[in-house]
């Protein structure tokens, strides 16, 4: 043995157990307070709400967002003119296939609804490192929502906020699509609409899985579509069941309006033969398959269209 390697035994030998070398132990009687969480659905948001971050993500979303957004997606945007009869602020529920789908649909609200809006994101996945947090709480207003459970302070702080007058963007769907197809609703946004009293604004998205689908490895360049249906509003007694029911009923004709035209989509809604947003009951290639051929003329010959459905 070295004359290092004595030293260093003999130190260890001679150190100290315990408190103040190691972390004090606890009484067994006295009752013990739960650590504080400071992440996920516990992230404090408060400060993204005042008017120095306000400023700099209004820079942000305006300077940066908006032009990449419109350069990436190129959107066309229906029913944008019924964003002026919305009185206060409202829910904006939409389908979510992509990451890029918050920034696009932020870039084509009105500045005076883009600066006034909160959105709903997963309090695993957004706001479980310190970094991300900070990061899309910024840029976003992006504020923690459970989406596995059932937490009754987000719901009561995004009442809060909707109260306060600001709008709120949720995905209903609790994540990314797989294939871009719908998935099941969950019924935050119901539930908070028929808390608050505040409208619904349906809005679907088109075309962002192709750009960014989940699981997808880089950015491609796509024209996307954003159809705006009109508000709507819980009738006095409406539980929050009945208004999810509405509002995915909704949600699936402006996806036939998207793929079709405003036309056509109302004439199948009122004989009940909707196509069904959420595809085929089928494999996942066959899915995958039955998305089609970009509807907004960017056609793709077979070989990278399977290619690109595959991911």
């Amino acid at each position: 043995m070295s004359a290092v390697e004595r030293l260093v035994s003999r130190a260890r030998r001679v150190r100290p157990e315990g408190f103040p070398w190691a972390a004090p132990t606890w009484p067994v009687s006295v009752d013990r307070a739960a650590p504080q969480r400071h992440l996920g659905a516990d992230y404090d948001t408060e400060w993204t709400r005042r008017y120095p971050a306000r400023l700099v993500r209004a820079v942000l979303l305006d300077n940066l967002t908006r032009p990449l957004a419109h350069i990436v997606a190129s959107p066309e945007v229906r029913g944008g003119e019924i964003l002026e009869f919305v009185e206060g602020p409202a829910i904006y529920v939409a389908n979510h296939t992509s990451h890029v789908d918050t920034g696009l649909l932020l870039s084509v609200l009105p500045a005076r609804v883009r600066h006034k809006t909160v959105v709903a994101a997963a309090a695993d996945h957004f706001f479980d490192r310190r970094w991300k947090a900070h990061v899309w709480s910024l840029v976003l207003a992006a504020i923690p929502i459970e989406r596995h459970k059932v937490n009754r302070k987000s719901a009561e702080d995004t009442a809060a906020l909707l109260r306060d007058g600001w709008n709120l963007i949720i995905y209903p769907e609790g994540g990314r699509s797989h294939d871009g197809w719908f998935q099941a609703m969950r019924g935050g946004a119901a539930y908070l609409a028929t808390r608050t009293g505040r409208p619904v604004v349906p809005v679907h998205i088109e075309g962002t899985y192709r750009i960014w689908p989940r699981g997808g490895k880089r950015l491609r360049r796509s024209p996307t579509r954003i159809t705006f249906g009109s508000p709507i509003t819980a009738a006095e007694g409406e539980d929050a069941r009945r208004l999810e029911a509405r509002i995915d009923t909704v949600l699936g004709v402006l996806a036939d309006e998207s793929r079709s035209d405003w036309w056509t989509a109302r004439r199948r809604a009122g004989a009940g033969e909707t196509p069904s947003a959420r595809g085929p009951d089928a494999s996942p290639w066959r899915r995958a398959w039955a998305l089609g051929p970009d509807p907004h003329g960017a056609d793709e010959d077979d070989e990278t269209r399977w290619a690109l459905n595959r991911e």
